[in-house]
């Protein structure tokens, strides 16, 4: 907790107002009043918001809408009184027409709450979808299996730049060079396992002045000796993306419960915008 005069602001209340913060940002322009009656309803930085919440308090979201009406701190810096919580069927409801590219702009922001440091990593692996009954996925045709998820992270913060999700499992080379090229400014020095061994990629880094450090598959006697060379540098820190895929599993659950694959694709990016902003408030306490 951290004492502001006689006011006590907890890590909750302080998550809120920067979730806050980071959802209307991310609208862009004016925000527009949390809650209207009628056909307006609730604004999307107070959806947004919401969701943040359900991730950081591990929820779902009939408790997550009964503890926020018992929480008037909370409700206020969302603008909101414990009469106006919106009522969980709208949260879910809201979710889906929400445009993605809102999710990934609190992403964004999130990430503009580190000093970025000198190498970053990507790699992926498969995410678990919702563990339903046989009997529910014959009912529904439901097909079990994994989100192929791809992480962009910073080696010195750990923080998420970027996070690509797919049903499919598409190469590690062309996501790697969709998530790569679309965060060029962010990037100094890339390390990635061999699955992402195309020479594009590395002609591309180059030239905007970024180091790539990905070992080549069958290197030969040369690639041999320059494959000894990137480990001998900044490779080794390639094993901190694995450590944010586990601390995304522990901390926010390893399974995705959305029903909709881009509802799991949301999960995803709200996840790793929590995870960034919770961070972030942890490594500025006093």
């Amino acid at each position: 907790m951290k004492r502001d005069g006689f006011v006590v602001h907890t890590k909750t209340s302080r998550f809120t107002e920067k979730v806050v913060s980071l959802a209307q940002k991310a609208v862009v322009g004016t925000p527009a009043p949390a809650y209207r009656p009628g056909e307006e309803g609730y604004a999307d930085w107070v959806i947004l918001a919401v969701q943040g919440l359900k991730e950081y308090l591990g929820h779902p979201y009939r408790k997550l809408m009964d503890v926020l009406r018992e929480m008037p701190r909370v409700t206020k810096l969302l603008d909101l009184t414990p009469e106006t919580v919106p009522h969980f069927s709208t949260v879910c409801t809201r979710k889906q027409a929400i445009p993605m590219k809102r999710w990934r702009a609190i992403l964004d922001q999130s990430v503009e709450l580190y000093d970025l440091g000198d190498v970053q990593a990507i790699d992926a692996t498969g995410v678990d979808r919702v563990q339903a009954s046989q009997h529910y996925a014959k009912r529904t045709d439901y097909t079990f299996g994994t989100v192929k998820t791809t992480l962009l992270i910073d080696c010195e913060t750990s923080a998420i730049l970027d996070i690509h999700c797919s049903m499919k499992q598409p190469h590690d080379t062309q996501v790697g060079w969709q998530v790569l090229v679309r965060n060029l400014d962010d990037l100094a020095t890339v390390a990635a396992d061999k699955g992402y061994d195309w020479e594009e990629i590395r002609t591309r880094l180059r030239a905007e002045s970024i180091t790539p450090l990905i070992p080549q598959r069958d290197p030969g006697m040369r690639g041999w000796a320059r494959n000894l060379l990137i480990k001998d540098r900044a490779y080794h820190q390639r094993s901190n993306a694995e450590s944010v895929f586990f601390g995304l599993r522990r901390r926010y659950g390893d399974t995705l419960w959305s029903r909709t694959w881009f509802g799991q694709f949301r999960e995803l990016v709200m996840k790793s915008a929590v995870r960034n902003i919770e961070r972030a408030i942890e490594d500025s306490r006093p």
